[in-house]
């Protein structure tokens, strides 16, 4: 280890005696849904996953869920351990993450009633809002059914060679709603008083520990903050960690939300490290060490967290699917060089809800490492990559990490293309972190890079490359309105917004509203102040509150006024901003409400005149309204850059075209990224 970054990080390298068996460092990789669990003829890519994370230096890592039984599948055919030949086919995994002197435990997880089939069971039959199945309740023969099959699924999970367990009991899952009145309506042993309701999860962990011996890590994942209403008091919260502890666990993790809870809690729009202080609020209650978790992204800041005493351990999930080699970097000394995880859930966590295999927007590589490598190149070439977004970064890092010798050009005098713009929306600061990182690589991969440059088809042809990518990006599409010639000053282009060109007055009119028209709003509202550098404020206009105080940590939002007045307007009928993330869409269309932006569908831009904007709606054009505005922002898309390209295939260039030059409907750094990263890992 590096004798700095021993200094500079301490307390997240230092080694966790557990007692039985010691981990190397206080590094969690934190349980994540890839979609590989769900297939033994995965688990091979999945045993390469996890161990080349080992081999980045992770203490202790989690797998993915795995259901103890049927009833407790997420969704149908989901991925459980129930038998001992299933057992053995986990084989490939344990042993590939112990080749690497690597920790791995299984992650238990029965779903409830966020079981998204008709098989769900639950303490009660209440349904819940994120599955169209109501879940059969449970008798008492029933609840000790599940209780043995957590019990058989951890001594499955020794013989399959894991290290230990996680027991889910955070949020909102199967033992989640066992403790809460929200959805525990018993009258039994298993509801009334909370000593009941918590009966479930000391009862799985005591018999469980007494099964596995005492040489096995049990990690109980206890939710600390429900976020709904009726959730645990803070009484109830320590009630439970406690006779979770005296029942044999030996970490307890920490867990924020229910899925059901109207409070973001991991995406990039969230402070970082929001909710290590209800972790610190139970270390004096309980004496196994505690792990915190959520929006904790770099070295720095795990240090910081472990430093002032919040936890023992910390638990990162997405940033080692943004970079393997997290712990290693930050023991050498080259924390500048990890690839940052900016929150954006894009490639994880949304495609793990439209069961699509998890990977990376900054990482494609992620899950994908047996058929995506940087492997050294047959024949150096001599590549041009003109423009340098995302798309255009990844690409010309990649080729030149294989070895070819690569020439960057922008006619900016800075990297990033349209993460420039993204990172100066409020909640968005993470993409500064994506840029330094792309800085570092280019110097550190050898890429020759010229900005101030603006390349000619004739300067490209006379260079003599062998393969010339096109990462041109895209352009505001123009769309024409009557008055808008005449009232020129009016209409201004969300590039000139973002980039402080242009100056917007107090009620502006967004004409687009997909992520653009979204980004604008959130900018205009904000007046470029950000909650999410605030924690307090993040808190208060979210309504997160001591659970100590209010049932639940959940309280009345108190946003702040909005800076302006927003009109955010599309042609397409329907739910504005339709097209958004799935898991993180419904936070920008909550923040946007929050701010008193007004929304219209089916817009018809009739014309502009010094007022403002004359709409109608509908195909029949009726309802004529006025929306008086100071200023019209257009946010109507983009169109590909490709002005290059017919000249170059006329003078017999390789031309690729990549991102937005390829593809402008949406700008998709995720799609430009992965884009980028392929071509050159063939090339």
């Amino acid at each position: 280890m590096n004798a700095v970054a021993a200094s500079t990080y301490p307390h997240l390298l230092a080694p966790l005696d557990l007692g039985f068996t010691r981990l190397k460092n206080r590094v969690l990789m934190g349980s994540m849904h890839t979609g590989l669990e769900d297939r033994a003829k995965n688990f091979p890519r999945l045993a390469a996953y996890f161990a080349e994370r080992a081999r980045g230096g992770v203490g202790l890592m989690v797998t993915g869920g795995f259901a103890p039984n049927v009833a407790g599948w997420v969704s149908p055919f989901a991925g459980r351990l129930t038998t001992s030949t299933a057992a053995r086919e986990h084989r490939v995994i344990t042993d590939a993450v112990h080749a690497e002197d690597g920790k791995i435990a299984l992650q238990i997880l029965h779903a409830g009633r966020y079981g998204y089939h008709p098989l769900a069971v639950s303490a009660s039959r209440v349904k819940s809002p994120i599955s169209p199945f109501a879940p059969r309740a449970l008798s008492s023969r029933g609840v000790e059914q599940q209780i043995r099959a957590y019990v058989r699924c951890a001594q499955l999970s020794r013989e399959a060679g894991y290290d230990g367990v996680e027991v889910m009991g955070s949020e909102g899952y199967f033992i989640n709603q066992f403790l809460v009145t929200h959805v525990n309506k018993r009258e039994d042993r298993w509801g009334g008083a909370y000593a009941n309701r918590m009966r479930l999860p000391v009862e799985i962990v005591s018999r469980m520990r007494e099964a596995v011996g005492r040489d096995f890590i049990i990690i109980y994942r206890i939710s600390l903050l429900d976020l709904i209403p009726d959730g645990q008091t803070w009484d109830e919260v320590v009630m439970l960690a406690k006779g979770v502890e005296k029942a044999g666990a030996t970490i307890l993790n920490t867990g924020i939300g229910w899925h059901e809870a109207r409070v973001p809690t991991i995406a990039t729009s969230v402070p970082r490290a929001a909710f290590t202080w209800i972790t610190q609020k139970l270390k004096s209650e309980v004496s196994i060490p505690l792990c915190t978790t959520n929006r904790i992204n770099a070295p720095e800041v795990a240090e910081q967290v472990l430093a002032s005493g919040h936890a023992d351990m910390i638990s990162m999930a997405r940033p080692f699917l943004a970079d393997a080699d997290f712990v290693n970097k930050a023991a050498r000394g080259q924390a500048q060089d990890i690839n940052t995880c900016i929150g954006c859930n894009q490639a994880c966590l949304d495609h793990t809800f439209k069961l699509k295999t998890a990977t990376c927007l900054v990482n494609p590589r992620a899950c994908h490492e047996t058929e995506l490598n940087y492997t050294p190149a047959a024949r150096k070439k001599k590549i041009a990559v003109v423009g340098a977004g995302p798309a255009g970064l990844a690409a010309s890092t990649v080729a030149a990490e294989r070895g070819h010798d690569v020439h960057l050009f922008d006619a900016a005098s800075a990297i990033g293309g349209q993460f420039n713009m993204a990172k100066l929306i409020p909640g968005k600061e993470e993409f500064h972190e994506t840029l330094r990182y792309f800085v570092r690589k280019i110097d550190s991969t050898g890429v020759k890079l010229h900005l101030d440059t603006t390349m000619t088809a004739d300067a490209l042809l006379a260079g003599g490359y062998d393969e010339i990518l096109l990462a041109t990006g895209v352009t505001p599409r123009r769309i024409r309105i009557p008055g808008m010639d005449e009232h020129a000053d009016k209409v201004l282009s969300y590039v000139d917004v973002l980039t402080g060109q242009a100056k917007v007055g107090a009620r502006a009119a967004l004409i687009g509203a997909g992520g653009i028209g979204f980004d604008v709003a959130e900018f205009l509202v904000h007046e470029g102040h950000s909650p999410t550098l605030d924690l307090a404020e993040w808190m208060k206009e979210w309504g997160v509150a001591d659970p100590a105080t209010f049932r639940g940590g959940v309280v009345r939002p108190q946003p702040s006024a909005p800076a302006r007045e927003v009109f955010l307007l599309q042609r397409k009928a329907g739910k504005p901003g339709a097209g958004l993330g799935k898991t993180t869409g419904w936070i920008h269309r909550a923040s946007l409400q929050a701010k008193k932006v007004q929304t219209r569908s089916g817009v018809n831009y009739e014309s502009v005149d010094a007022r403002g904007l004359l709409v109608s709606y509908g195909e029949k054009r009726e309802k004529a309204e006025l929306i008086e505005v100071d200023h019209i922002v257009i946010c109507a898309g983009q169109e590909p850059r490709r002005e290059l390209q017919p000249s170059l295939l006329a003078g017999g260039a390789n031309v690729h075209l990549i991102g937005g030059a390829d593809k402008a409907a949406e700008l998709d750094a995720k799609r430009a990224i992965d884009q980028g990263s392929r071509l050159a890992a063939r090339l």
